[in-house]
């Protein structure tokens, strides 16, 4: 008889733990992801006080939370192909490099919207 997959709250348990992994692997393994959770410590009041609003204030801790989870996308995807092998292909390194680019593009976004944030509140 086939095993009945988990449901319910048994599932978000296991979702929960797999996760947890991720985030553990992610921080021993990553350094650039280490540096941008450590840059919490710093984002997360400067958004607090920089923030006019409530909701200013989490749009920009929010915004900036885009970059590492698009770091941890650009691990898995680096996982994967060093998975595949060691060996220089063009579609590895494409692959590599356009998850490079995308941790490029979401630090870009958050340093926009950070700056027009900041030009707002002291400017206006």
């Amino acid at each position: 008889m086939e095993e009945q997959k988990d449901r319910g709250l048994r599932r978000l348990i296991r979702a929960a733990g797999y996760s947890l992994a991720g985030f553990r692997a992610a921080w021993k393994i990553e350094q650039a992801f280490r540096q941008e959770i450590y840059a919490l410590i710093i984002v997360i009041p400067a958004g607090l006080w920089l923030g006019p609003t409530f909701f200013q204030s989490a749009f920009l801790i929010g915004i900036y939370l885009i970059v590492p989870l698009t770091e941890l996308i650009n691990s898995a995807i680096e996982a994967i192909v060093d998975r595949v092998g060691p060996e220089h292909h063009e579609l590895s390194g494409r692959a590599k490099d356009m998850g490079s680019a995308a941790v490029f593009l979401s630090i870009c976004i958050a340093l926009i919207v950070w700056v027009l944030v900041a030009l707002e509140r002291f400017i206006s």
